[in-house]
């Protein structure tokens, strides 16, 4: 069975001492499911001992990472996401791939608690050796993904993986960040046209490079037709995001598990088709430098919380823009100052 290392505690690796860099790299080059899982948790860990540790592993790791096919997939609620990744799943291991699911579940606002639920409703899936899967929470990062499901997606590429499959918490108003860290973002929709695709935002539907309707079966397969001709007109009212690739409409049905290998076979010649057109390559190197400017981003906002005089300083400005006695803009252009002020000391979360 799979190793899931609880992502429940709170980003902390268990107690054990961490393994010297070249030996955690080694161990996970070699495709061990146990250190995969021990190198995501501490990559997720806001520990500062822990996160140069894990900044050291993915260096290590990088020249082994760019061979796995990244999918990324959203859905509405119900639609039935973990089936028909379970569904898909099954189908690669059976075709003699690894696989491995990086589902992110959403986090109570209110608890900051997470089900961390897909291993067990990928029951079967999660049974097969060939796959690996992990759960996450999605904590307060926005886009339906986790704070570090591009550090989690690396990690699975250089341990070997054929296909990493992203499951993301859903559509909403940012559910779409997911499509800026994998090669293929899949939206995946229920049998019903009309007021229901006024309900997707445009936003996603240009993000999407392949749209299944999943429960195309039984009663709803009408529906699930009718859909399938409302979404596709939808689409040729839209730019396509590649010169190689115009994005398709397929039907499936995860239950029974129908037209998954079609679906398969239109996500390879959608990497053929942007491989030989020099896409891929391109999409993964502008990929790489978001990634390097949102983390940028992140890392600011830590060590500014982190330092106690900014952090004073910040909940001043909070409570002047809260009384109306100054704009967000120049109360952050202000503590952006002071940051720079406090120069190398404050840089470190």
């Amino acid at each position: 069975m799979p190793d899931t290392a609880s992502a429940a505690s709170g980003g902390r690796p268990a107690g054990r001492s961490l393994p010297d860099t070249e030996s955690f790299a080694a161990a996970i080059r070699a495709g061990d499911r146990r250190m995969l899982a021990r190198a995501i948790t501490l990559v997720e860990s806001t520990r500062t001992d822990h996160r140069a540790a894990a900044e050291a592993l993915l260096e290590a790791l990088l020249p082994d990472a760019g061979r796995a096919l990244r999918v990324g997939i959203s859905g509405t609620p119900g639609v039935g996401k973990s089936t028909f990744i379970e569904a898909l799943g099954l189908h690669l291991v059976d075709s003699g791939k690894r696989l491995a699911v990086l589902a992110v579940d959403p986090t109570s606002a209110r608890s900051g608690g997470s089900i961390l639920g897909d291993k067990t409703r990928m029951e079967q899936l999660s049974r097969r050796p060939e796959a690996f899967i992990r759960p996450s929470p999605a904590g307060r990062s926005l886009g339906g993904v986790a704070r570090r499901t591009r550090e989690a997606l690396l990690l699975c590429d250089a341990a070997g993986h054929d296909v990493v499959l992203v499951e993301t918490v859903g559509i909403g108003q940012s559910e779409t960040a997911v499509a800026d860290m994998v090669d293929l973002f899949m939206l995946l929709l229920a049998p019903g046209g009309g007021d229901d695709l006024q309900g997707i935002k445009r936003g996603v539907m240009e993000l999407a490079d392949l749209i299944v309707i999943n429960k195309a079966d039984g009663d709803l397969l009408p529906a699930a037709k009718t859909a399938q001709a409302d979404y596709r007109s939808a689409l040729g009212l839209m730019r396509p995001r590649f010169a190689a690739w115009k994005a398709e409409v397929l039907l499936a049905s995860a239950l029974r598990s129908e037209g998954i290998g079609p679906v398969w076979e239109r996500i390879e010649a959608f990497r053929q088709g942007l491989t030989d057109s020099g896409e891929f390559d391109r999409q993964r190197a502008d990929q790489a430098v978001s990634w390097m400017w949102r983390d940028l981003t992140d890392t600011v906002v830590e060590s500014l919380q982190a330092d106690a005089e900014l952090r004073a300083a910040a909940e001043r400005r909070e409570r002047e823009v809260r009384d109306g006695r100054s704009t967000p803009m120049a109360a952050a252009r202000s503590l952006l100052e002071a940051f720079l002020r406090r120069g190398p000391e404050a840089a470190r979360p």
